[in-house]
């Protein structure tokens, strides 16, 4: 997972050292060459719910191996590109595709191995950006001095399949169980619907088969998400986000440039924002897992994002080399803290069961912000010829997501104490107390099924289903 996230989260944010170049090359202006990255995060967001329902078909290792596979395809194409429209097809589509189908799974995967102490395994696993990053920014700067952007863009080609290798490493949890179903007796197994393999998916039964496409998609992605407070506040708070999220990492080495830093040292700047992010991710996790922090993880998400946004609106102040690596300092620090807890503060709206939907049905309506997000900055600049409005406009657009998701979260959790008291007080009434009968209904309606990584065992008759979570 470290090395699947690495690849997906820092790949589209180390080929700003090509982009100068490329626009010479291509005669292209600041916005048009922005498209690339932002086509490619925008794809790897988008195609989130495609990579859920894979995922939820097939398993996390299958998918990331086809992931690392169109990721070193997509890179070798963009090579022999003769335009800047092959160029958004091949890194923009097929490379970020890839990417999509590394990201999801690999943290999918990770919420079905760890409950107690999954921030800090989180943490752990979002680490693998940082580091990428540290080493593709000054790897990509030297390719392109000793290759050329074309022989660049063959060498990482080849240095993404290791996606494949990541993938082929992720053991599905249905394997561990192999074990608990042998010991299940015959009649319990003539009960099972459809016969369960240990990888692979469970065969189609003729009930299943009945159902329309509009059923069939709901198996896998659920649209009553929409429903859910929490989810719909962090859905809302997370999309305008994303408006200003990634473009200053885009131009902060166009940036730097800019101002007369030669190129070795704007990709340093870099490294810098990797290093202390790379530190701050696994430090975020053991802080957010800590007990004063982890009941009430999404104000502190809530502040990482104001903090982040509140770094862009000083940056403009820095004018000199050493400003800008301050500014680096903070910028990788609110960074690796947005970043660290992501998927985890999701993870604790909606619960695990829910959650391989959630970051399907999320990913998708990010990905709009996400593809304008760095263009818009490309037009500030190419408008004002300045760098500084552009900062100014993702820092403004952070500092209000995050003021709007601390609000939403204290009227959330007002919300859920005071449904929690009511709750408590009908338990009290025996005449509201529930028949059992109704107790099993909702719990085997609640127990969504999770795929192969984690099939239920289905017994006879109307016995309650048992998720085996490896934990």
């Amino acid at each position: 997972a470290f090395i699947s996230i690495g690849f997906a989260y820092a790949f589209p944010k180390g080929l700003a050292i090509f982009f100068k170049e490329i626009q010479d090359f291509f005669g292209t202006s600041y916005s048009e060459i922005a498209w690339v990255s932002s086509i490619m995060l925008a794809t790897t967001y988008g195609a989130g719910p495609i990579s859920s329902i894979l995922v939820n078909r097939y398993g996390s290792r299958p998918v990331v191996m086809v992931g690392g596979l169109l990721c070193g395809v997509g890179m070798i194409s963009a090579a022999f590109c003769t335009s800047i429209l092959q160029l958004y097809i091949c890194v923009g589509f097929i490379t970020g595709f890839g990417l999509a189908l590394n990201l999801q799974p690999s943290v999918i995967i990770i919420g079905k191995y760890f409950l107690k102490r999954r921030p800090i395994a989180n943490g752990l696993a979002m680490a693998g950006s940082p580091v990428m990053l540290c080493t593709l920014a000054p790897l990509n700067q030297f390719l392109f001095d000793n290759f050329g952007w074309r022989g660049s863009f063959l060498i990482l080609g080849a240095i993404l399949l290791n996606c494949c290798v990541a993938g082929a490493l992720f053991r599905p949890i249905g394997a561990g169980t192999a074990q608990v179903k042998t010991q299940v007796t015959e009649e319990g197994k003539d009960g099972l619907k459809g016969k369960i393999t240990e990888d692979g998916p469970m065969e189609k039964t003729e009930e299943e088969e009945g159902k329309d496409c509009f059923e069939k998609v709901n198996q896998y992605l659920d649209f009553s998400l929409f429903k859910h407070r929490g989810f719909l506040i962090y859905l809302i708070g997370n999309v305008l986000m994303f408006l200003g999220f990634f473009a200053p990492i885009v131009f902060l080495a166009p940036y730097a440039k800019h101002t007369g830093i030669d190129e070795y040292s704007a990709a340093f700047l870099l490294s810098i924002l990797a290093i202390v992010d790379m530190v701050a991710r696994p430090t975020t996790g053991i802080v957010a897992n800590s007990r004063w922090v982890r009941p009430r993880i999404q104000y502190f998400f809530s502040f990482a994002i104001a903090f982040n946004g509140a770094c862009h609106l000083l940056c403009p102040l820095a004018s000199s080399y050493t400003g800008l690596i301050v500014y680096s300092s903070f910028f990788g620090l609110a960074f690796g803290m947005v970043c660290a807890m992501l998927f985890e503060t999701l993870m604790d709206l909606v619960g695990a069961a829910r959650f391989t939907s959630a970051v399907g049905l999320v990913t998708i309506a990010e990905c709009c912000t996400i593809l304008l997000g760095p263009p818009i900055g490309g037009i500030l600049i190419d408008t004002f010829g300045d760098y500084k409005y552009m900062f100014i406009k993702c820092g403004a657009v952070m500092v209000l997501a995050g003021t709007f998701l601390f609000i939403m979260n204290y009227y959330n959790y007002r919300m859920l104490a005071k449904e929690e008291k009511e709750r408590r007080k009908r338990e009290e009434d025996p005449k509201s107390v529930r028949t059992e009968n109704e107790g099993k209904k909702t719990w085997n309606k609640d127990s969504t099924q999770d795929g192969p990584e984690l099939e239920p065992l289905r017994e006879k008759g109307e016995e309650v289903k048992k998720e085996m979570n490896g934990t």
